[in-house]
């Protein structure tokens, strides 16, 4: 069934607007004197915030080695980042945030690293209470990142440009509100696709006052100005938590297309997943759904941290929607543990179209992967493998990544 939420509402800008107001904190009042508690010590003027802020220097080299049907594709590169936080001076904050990614090795096509210099993040923050104000280019990451993230893994990270809040004044509840107007692409600002120009509103609203797991509900709604296919409006529920040595996470989500998208559909997605710990090991599996509207479109995540679903080869990025035509089941198990510090980790996907009457296909394919990741002297390595196995789409693909990371 098919369940189309905005088409009850006389304006979704309304609706943006409504939700907005209260999770700035509108019903809860602002305490002046909370404000100047958080003022840093020996803070007198900004000058001074500025003056006792911190700068941190994280540096991230890759080597990334990509197998595509038998041709070879390789690329090593380093992340330098710099990021500067100021101390708090009456509730403002300013953090700035430069990413330098260097190729170490001549650039291959099929490695989504591109070379060069930007501002990462870039923002003004007020505190007042429990309400905090953020304007200017600032990481969001929304619940599992399944529908709104960073896309932290590559060394490009996608960040938003645009004015946020988040409120905690009721007890055991996170209000989130963000209108967005750029979105600032992991491919850099030199590539046609690196910004897309949005007119967007993100809403969130957690609740972890419930023993057995936290509640979020959202309504992401996009008017991508750039790239008309991922404007939609998508509203759903995640439940999640664990009791005992189980964990297990719930969730469904309906879509429609929206602003000027030319497809005019309506679509579900669906996600159940549990996990048990057995002993020093962790087994996980579950069922994701990003389904069809049979030939008129299918449920799409444009901003989403897509590297961390439907496996690591990325084979089902749909040009950033994270979908193809006719959906997509993935049907997956994992297996984790530590061992000295080291952690381990093995998965599986089935993937499988959901409507094969307007994909063609059935079985699309399957993948399996491992990640060894641990720290030696301060510096975190990692060494991840996945392997993808064609049957009705796409083609044989293998990639490895090492990676070495530190902070200073």
């Amino acid at each position: 069934m098919q369940i189309t939420m905005n088409r009850l509402l006389t304006s979704r800008r309304a609706l943006a607007t409504a939700i907005a107001a209260l999770s700035i904190g509108i019903t809860a009042p602002l305490q002046a004197q909370e404000t100047l508690e958080q003022q840093a010590p020996g803070v007198t003027s900004f000058r001074d915030a500025l003056a006792q802020g911190e700068v941190t220097l994280g540096l991230r080299a890759r080597t990334e080695m990509v197998d595509v049907g038998g041709n070879d594709m390789d690329l090593t590169t380093l992340q330098t980042r710099l990021t500067f936080a100021s101390a708090s001076y009456q509730g403002f904050t300013t953090l700035i945030e430069m990413d330098d990614v260097t190729h170490v090795t001549d650039f291959e096509g099929g490695v989504s690293d591109p070379e060069g210099t930007e501002v990462n993040q870039v923002y003004l923050a007020y505190t007042a209470g429990a309400t905090t104000f953020k304007y200017g280019r600032q990481r969001i990451l929304l619940d599992n990142q399944r529908f709104v993230g960073g896309v932290g893994f590559r060394q490009n990270e996608q960040t938003y440009d645009g004015f946020s809040a988040s409120n905690t004044s009721f007890e055991n509840t996170t209000l989130f509100a963000a209108h967005v107007h750029n979105v600032n692409r992991i491919f850099g600002e030199d590539s046609p696709a690196g910004d897309h120009s949005n007119d967007s509103y993100l809403l969130n609203a957690k609740y972890t006052g419930f023993s057995a797991g936290a509640l979020s509900g959202y309504a992401y709604l996009l008017d991508n100005d750039d790239a008309a296919a991922f404007s939609t409006d998508t509203y759903g529920l995640r439940f999640a938590g664990s009791q005992a040595n189980i964990g297990y996470a719930l969730e469904y989500a309906t879509q429609s297309s929206a602003a000027d998208n030319p497809a005019d559909y309506d679509a579900d997605y669906l996600l159940a997943e549990a996990n048990v710990k057995l002993g020093q090991f962790t087994l996980a599996g579950g069922y994701e759904l990003l389904g069809a509207d049979g030939t008129n479109g299918q449920f799409i995540t444009p901003l989403a941290t897509l590297h961390m679903f439907q496996g690591w080869a990325d084979q089902f990025l749909g040009g950033g929607t994270g979908n193809i035509a006719g959906g997509i089941e993935d049907a997956y198990l994992s297996l984790a543990t530590s061992l000295g510090g080291v952690k381990l980790a093995l998965n599986y996907h089935q993937i499988s179209s959901d409507d094969s009457g307007v994909s063609g296909m059935d079985k699309l394919g399957s993948e399996a992967g491992f990640l060894v990741s641990g720290a030696l002297a301060g510096v975190n390595l990692s060494m991840k493998y996945s392997a993808y196995s064609a049957d009705e789409f796409s083609v044989d693909t293998d990639k490895l990544w090492l990676t070495a990371e530190a902070k200073f």
